[in-house]
Parts: C-alpha cells; sequence; structure tokens
C-alpha cells in the first residue's frame, strides 16, 4: 500500500512538472507553478524559507521523500530504471549492495557549494537535478509536445476549427541542447544499469537531504529475527543500500521509495517509527550505514565522532549555501515575392537580462538554468546564454521577437527569485537597456527612401524621426532615440528591415534603471 501510494503522488508531481515546461502558453502555471517553487535549490536561491523548512521537516521525518516523489530528476530515474527491466536482457539483472561513495558524494557537495557561493552558474547548473531535468525538459520533450501540437492544429484547421494554433519549433542553443542530450543519456545508462547512482554519488541535493535523513523519524528497517537473507530486498533495491547480511540499511541513501517491502517474503522488512536519537551509525567503509540490528551496537562510540564531524561540516555549509545568493534560428519571412534575408544577432557588449532580475549580478546568483522562463516566453525573445561564466541562464535577444510591454510571464514563473514578479504596469518603467542606432546601416541614408519603422512601433515614444540635416527640413528623416525614456523593449531592433545587420540594436544595462 506505501509502494502504492508513493507511485501515485509521484507520477502526479512528475507529470505536472513536466507540463509546466512543455505548456508554451503559461496558462498551467497559474494552478502548478508552485511545483517548481517547492524544488530543493530553487527554495534555497529565493530564501524561501518556508519551503526550506518544509522540505527539512518532511525529510526529518519521513526520510528521502524529496527524491522519491517530488523531484522530477528522480522520478525520471525510476522510469528510466522500469523501461530498462522490460529488456530481455537486463530482466533478470538484479541490483546489489555496494558501499557508499562518500569522499565523492562529499566532494562534489562541497565543490558545489564553492561554486554556488562565486556565483559560477554553469557549474551549480550542470549538477542542480530540478535544472537538469528543465533542460531536458525544454529540449527534448517540449519540441515534441510542439510537434504534436501543430499536427492537431493542421488537422483542425482542415475541419474549420482553430481550437488548436501552430507554435514554431526552433533551437534555442545548440550547447544547451548538447548538454541535455548528454545528461539524458547518461542518466539512462546509469539507471538501467544501477537505479540511482546519480543520486547517491552526485546529486548535492541528494547529499545533504542524505545527510538529514539518517536522523528520520519513519525508517526502512530490517527485523534480524525474521530475515533468512534471501537478498531479494536487497537484488530490487536501486539504492544499492541495502546489506542483507549485516541487516544494515543506509538511510542516508535510501530514497524511500518502499520497493524492498513488497519484495519481501517473511514481513523482515518494515517502514518503521524511529523514537529520536535512536539512529545508530555503523558499519560500512565510510561510516555511512545506519544499523538496524542491535548486534552492531559496539561500533557506536567510533562513528558518533564522525558524525559529529560531518555534521559541523555540513552545517557550516548549509548556512554558507543559504546565505549566499546563440546562436539561434532566425525566423524567415516570406512576403509573398521573395524571402526576406535572416538578420544577424548583434554583439552586445552586455547582455540584455529581463525585466524584473534587477541586474546581471542578481541573475547568475540566482538562476539555476533550468528554463523554465525560456520555455513559456511567448515572444521567443529569451533563449539561453552561451557565454562559458552563465551558460544556459536566460538572456534576451530580439531576432525573432521583442519584448512586449503588457508580456510578465517569466516573471510568473521563476522559482529561484532571478527574476523577481513586477506587474504590467510597472515593467514600462523599468529600463532594461537602450536602443544605440547604427548610422551605416540605417535605410533611409543607405537607400535613399523613407522609413521610420522604429519610431513608429516604439511603446513608450522615445525615437522620434528628425532631419538628416538640421538646417533642412525636407532632408532624409534618421531616428533621434532618446535614451532616458527607451526602455530596451526590443521592438525597434526587432522590426527594423534592414538586412542582414540592424539598423538598430538594444545594448543591455548591467543594473536595471526605473525611467
Amino acid at each position: 500500500m506505501l509502494r502504492k501510494i508513493r507511485l501515485t503522488l509521484a507520477l502526479i508531481f512528475f507529470a505536472l512538472i513536466t507540463l509546466l515546461f512543455l505548456d508554451f502558453t503559461g496558462t498551467l502555471h497559474g494552478w502548478f507553478g508552485w511545483l517548481a517553487k517547492i524544488q530543493f535549490l530553487p527554495a534555497v536561491l529565493a530564501l524561501n524559507v518556508g519551503v526550506i523548512l518544509l522540505l527539512v521537516i518532511l525529510t526529518l521525518v519521513c526520510g528521502r521523500i524529496y527524491c522519491s516523489v517530488i523531484c522530477p530528476l528522480g522520478v525520471l530515474q525510476d522510469v528510466m530504471a522500469w523501461l530498462g527491466r522490460r529488456i530481455p536482457k537486463r530482466r533478470k539483472l538484479p541490483y546489489s549492495y555496494s558501499p557508499a561513495l562518500s569522499w565523492l558524494r562529499y566532494g562534489v557537495l562541497g565543490v558545489f557549494v564553492i561554486a554556488l557561493i562565486a556565483g559560477v552558474g554553469s557549474f551549480v547548473a550542470l549538477l542542480a537535478p530540478y535544472s537538469s531535468y528543465g533542460r531536458i525538459a525544454n529540449n527534448l520533450f517540449q519540441p515534441i509536445w510542439q510537434w504534436a501540437n501543430n499536427g492537431l492544429a493542421y488537422l483542425a484547421e482542415r475541419a474549420d476549427s482553430y481550437a488548436f494554433y501552430e507554435t514554431e519549433v526552433w533551437i534555442k542553443s545548440l550547447p544547451t541542447l548538447l548538454i541535455a542530450v548528454a545528461t539524458f543519456v547518461l542518466l539512462i545508462i546509469l539507471a538501467v544499469r544501477n537505479g540511482r547512482t546519480y543520486c547517491n554519488t552526485i546529486c548535492p541535493v541528494g547529499t545533504v537531504l542524505g545527510f538529514i535523513s539518517r536522523y528520520s523519524l519513519f525508517r526502512i528497517t530490517i527485523d534480524p529475527e525474521k530475515c533468512n537473507k534471501c537478498s531479494l530486498c536487497s537484488r530490487r533495491c536501486k539504492a544499492a543500500c541495502i546489506d542483507f547480511k549485516s541487516y544494515r540499511i543506509d538511510n542516508s541513501r535510501c530514497v524511500t521509495c518502499m520497493d524492498c517491502i513488497g519484495t519481501c517474503n517473511h514481513g523482515a522488512i518494515s517502514y518503521k517509527y524511529h523514537p529520536i536519537g535512536s539512529y545508530h551509525a555503523a558499519g560500512s567503509q565510510k561510516g555511512e550505514s545506519i544499523v538496524t540490528a542491535a548486534s552492531s551496537a559496539t561500533n557506536i562510540s567510533s562513528d558518533n565522532n564522525m558524525d559529529n564531524t560531518r555534521r559541523s561540516f555540513f552545517t557550516a555549509t548549509a548556512l554558507v549555501a543559504a546565505t549566499s545568493l546563440v546562436k539561434a534560428q532566425e525566423k524567415k519571412v516570406d512576403g509573398g515575392l521573395a524571402t526576406i534575408e535572416d538578420k544577424a544577432i548583434p554583439h552586445r557588449n552586455t547582455p540584455i537580462t529581463p525585466p524584473g532580475a534587477l541586474s546581471a549580478h542578481n541573475m547568475a546568483q540566482h538562476c539555476t538554468a533550468c528554463q523554465l522562463c525560456v520555455s513559456v516566453c511567448p515572444n521567443q525573445v529569451l533563449r539561453p546564454s552561451t557565454d562559458l561564466m552563465k551558460l544556459m541562464q536566460p538572456e534576451m535577444s530580439y531576432e525573432r521577437g521583442y519584448c512586449r510591454p503588457e508580456c510578465v510571464k517569466c516573471s510568473e514563473v521563476c522559482p529561484a527569485g532571478a527574476i523577481l514578479p513586477i506587474s504590467r504596469v510597472n515593467k514600462s518603467s523599468v529600463q532594461i537597456g537602450h536602443a544605440v542606432w547604427v548610422k551605416r546601416n540605417c535605410i533611409p541614408l543607405t537607400d535613399g527612401v523613407e522609413c521610420g519603422n522604429c519610431a513608429r512601433h516604439c511603446p513608450v515614444g522615445a525615437i522620434q524621426m528628425v532631419p538628416n540635416v538640421a538646417e533642412d527640413r525636407n532632408s532624409t528623416k534618421i531616428p533621434a532615440i532618446n535614451v532616458e525614456r527607451c526602455i530596451g523593449c526590443g521592438a525597434c531592433e526587432n522590426l527594423c528591415p534592414a538586412r542582414p545587420f540592424t539598423a538598430i540594436y538594444v545594448e543591455g544595462h548591467e543594473r536595471h534603471r526605473i525611467v
């Protein structure tokens, strides 16, 4: 029964979180956006104390339920492992107990915390489980979803129905796509071969929650009097944490999946309440295993010393972590006579961060590169950065659209505080950059024809057309930019007809301003 409840909840959480990344309209976030905000690392970066305490208390009571129910990457590995066991060659191959690789787990966590404090967002994003799943969903699953939607739109149109509308499928960032593919392939290999290897050796969130779960009130426990050492539980354990020979379970690695309980034919393994302070450390090579049999009591003294050292280390790192806060495909337009030449992406000295990000520094410190904002951007403005230090974090580019003043989707969905909530009224007063005119590319000067496209479409009236020759009011008119009034929305850059290099582009600001 416990296993069925766990599986049901895990599938519900997994499906809803996946839909958040697949839904390009952004409508589901109003109901289920909280699922992204209860992920562990985004909650830490957003300093969401309530969620952090909730997850810590949940782990202290129930063990690593977060890893088996709430974390989408953990559930994805379970799905991969289940599918892997359907392969004939893998069907009869069991899992097996293996000692904890403590040096690897704690080493990765230490480097992760250092990278988090130093603001090396690209490294943090590579290891964060929620972010890894977000990239997989955004780059691999969402295109399939969009193609299916476009197929339905095509069929609906033939039936004179417009219940569906077509959406463009495009590569937002080739490096991010390659990283998503590599992560997906690696997870398949690890999950099919050994189940939760990633969760128990690499994942920094798993290591932190594993340390807490050692003191959980409810734990999987082996009764030595009932156990006949048949090894069925160990062979079924995808966390490789059950040492049936010594009746021990490493609760720091156990993800409370309940698979072992249903496997035991003698009722020797159960999910039991343990009073506070009743844990017994022992046994395995790095002191990671939890003794569930009274026969291990002789090892308590030496391992308690080790526990105290580790407790101090993790308490310190947790406090530090809590206080720290492409080139893409361009759109082809067919006017009915000829294909307009693609726009080239202009060089920007300062990348543009979306309204609500406050500054490039705030974005770098808080963003987990989960790609949720990129998934829901209806204007195809946000795309992952290719800068090594900010790799995969979102930045704005206006080749495919511009940041419409009435759109605040990205600020509504960000779970980590990298893009803070902003109202539609306030957005029009936030200056994220300013327009720069490039004289040598401007059509009135190069082709001798009137244009004024940038001035007509500027939503804040920051561009005026003025005579090229001040003394001659009838001379060709060129744009004059009021830099103090411009908010950097990119409408001028996107709608400029100059090709391939636009005659006006937006230069980003390190810190946003109010105009």
